[in-house]
């Protein structure tokens, strides 16, 4: 699947496309909730996950999201992150409003996603806080 803007930029789901290099370093030294991340955790992860990358005009990788699915009953946006040099562009809320779209046809019962700072961003495209906090846990 390619999807691209009149800027040029374009997000392809092509795993063979993606900057595991790039995506890795991001990861693991500017995602707070990803730091230190291995490169074999995240080849994994890319592996067992579906996979969005954004492009530049010039094919460089620029952004990465990753979708963790049954794609039968439930989704996990995670591990979004836009290049430092590219934000500001509306590229984190067209990757969102993209996966949203590509799962849309699977009639999900739910998709979810942690974020810390970005509830704006997906707001934008129709994420809400979770209505029943208290039924969520973890185990720790």
């Amino acid at each position: 699947m390619i999807t691209t803007r009149q800027d040029g930029y374009e997000i392809d789901t092509d795993p063979g496309r993606f900057d595991i290099a790039k995506v890795h370093n991001w990861l693991s030294t500017d995602a707070f909730w990803a730091l230190g991340r291995s490169r074999d955790v995240v080849e994994r992860s890319i592996q067992a996950s579906l996979n969005f990358g954004i492009y530049a005009s010039d094919g460089t990788q620029v952004a990465y999201a990753r979708v963790v699915t049954d794609l039968t009953t439930f989704a996990w946006l995670c591990d979004v992150y836009v290049d430092r040099a590219h934000r500001g562009k509306g590229l984190g809320t067209w990757l969102a409003a993209t996966v949203r779209d590509h799962l849309a046809p699977y009639e999900l019962k739910r998709i979810i996603l942690s974020t810390l700072d970005a509830h704006e961003v997906y707001k934008k495209v129709g994420f809400v806080p979770f209505p029943d906090p208290e039924k969520l846990m973890i185990l720790a």
